[in-house]
């Protein structure tokens, strides 16, 4: 039997970039002592009035079926705290309730390209972006960032990679894998380049709130680009729940009334007790979501001074997020053969980039998602390993 090309568009490098991680999590249930630093799901729990406000909205039977683009107390609740963090009028019906970022990336890149049209993606880029890519039919442009740079982007290679069939630029900042921050001179620039050719930005701010190294910058906050600007975001990291898949879409309003026919096919609204928590963290200031950042900012400057003792290998600190990488090209392994021997001989399961793009080659990516005593030993173990393969007689099976 044949199965739609749809198939064969989703799959990839970046599905199987997941490899070690499945791996890991089978060693784990078979009883093995396994570091897992391959996914960025947060360790610390969730604010409590959130989960309060989900088991109440539980016991009032709040199950039934929600409005398609989501409760609207919730979207204006969205709107008021995006229009005050970016300085920009935001309202309702800008906003449409999508299963987490991840979710409103698919839903929006099949409003805004489809086939015959080109997006523009800096890469190394998140592993699923090229399926979200393919679904839409678009084709993906990458430019790469090149670690000399800090992984920050080549604004003159953005430019040039721009064609008649371009409709997209998409950007992630603070970016994953990488953990650079774009500059607010940066997204000026891109911004400009938007406007100038008539493009849409789209913008993944998932770690919006984990940016240290210098303040996120939203692209809507800028002159003349709410109306080409789609920005999705979500509740996952910021807050601790990604297993609630709450995530929103900014965008024009005409872009709302495209998601709501999307939703109405794909989902038929979201959970209504998961809005009913949403709710207490996009209207209360959260004391745990700072320190959630101040968490990640000092695991990262603590594991990147670790692996810097790790010979042959090059870490980037990361300016913002929930990630180190860690550029193992030097030691002789490739990455994906790294990350399966380190698993082997030391227990630590780490995310090779191969899967993010040629840029993403011989590049690690490793989770800041483990508490500061666990996180130091398998920096340690990391460096235990590379220390191995220096030696003049390592040999690997």
């Amino acid at each position: 039997m044949r199965f739609s090309p749809f198939v064969d568009r989703i799959a990839g490098k970046g599905a199987a970039a997941w490899t070690i991680h499945i791996d890991a999590l089978r060693q784990r249930e078979a009883g093995r002592k396994v570091f897992l630093l391959t996914i960025g799901e947060p360790d610390q729990p969730p604010p409590q009035a959130i989960i309060a406000a989900t088991v109440e909205a539980l016991k009032r039977h709040h199950t039934g079926y929600a409005p398609i683009l989501g409760y609207p107390a919730l979207r204006a609740a969205i709107a008021a705290r995006f229009a005050e963090r970016t300085g920009r009028a935001c309202a309702s019906e800008n906003v449409a309730i999508v299963p987490g970022t991840q979710g409103g990336l698919f839903f929006a890149l099949r409003c805004l390209a489809g086939p015959g049209d080109e997006v523009i993606v800096p890469e190394p880029m998140y592993a699923t972006y090229e399926a979200v890519g393919g679904a839409s039919g678009a084709a993906l442009v990458n430019v790469p960032l090149m670690p000399e740079r800090g992984f920050h982007p080549d604004l003159a290679a953005l430019a040039q990679a721009i064609t008649p069939r371009t409709r997209v630029i998409w950007i992630n900042s603070p970016h994953n894998p990488t953990g650079a921050v774009l500059e607010r001179a940066e997204i000026e620039a891109i911004a400009e380049l938007c406007r100038r050719h008539d493009l849409w930005l789209l913008s993944d701010e998932v770690y919006e709130d984990l940016a240290f190294a210098r303040p996120h910058v939203s692209p809507w906050s800028l002159p003349g680009m709410a109306e080409r600007t789609v920005v999705v975001s979500s509740l996952s990291k910021s807050h601790a729940i990604p297993g609630f898949r709450l995530g929103w879409v900014i965008g024009p309003e005409p872009l709302s009334r495209h998601l709501f026919n999307v939703l109405l096919s794909a989902l038929y609204g979201g959970p209504p007790f998961i809005q009913d928590g949403a709710l207490v963290a996009l209207t209360h200031e959260l004391p745990e979501v700072a320190a959630m950042r101040e968490d990640y900012r000092r695991r990262g400057m603590r594991l990147s001074a670790i692996l810097a003792e790790a010979p042959k290998c090059r870490v980037t600190p990361p300016e913002g997020g929930m990630f180190v990488l860690l550029d193992v090209r030097a030691t002789g392994l490739a990455s994906d053969e790294f990350a399966r021997l380190l698993l082997k001989e030391e227990g630590v399961a780490v995310l090779a980039c191969d899967g993010f793009g040629p840029s993403g080659v011989g590049q690690l990516r490793v989770s800041l998602t483990l508490e500061d005593a666990r996180l130091e030993e398998a920096g340690q173990r990391i460096v235990r390993f590379a220390e191995r393969l220096a030696r003049p007689t390592a040999r690997r099976a």
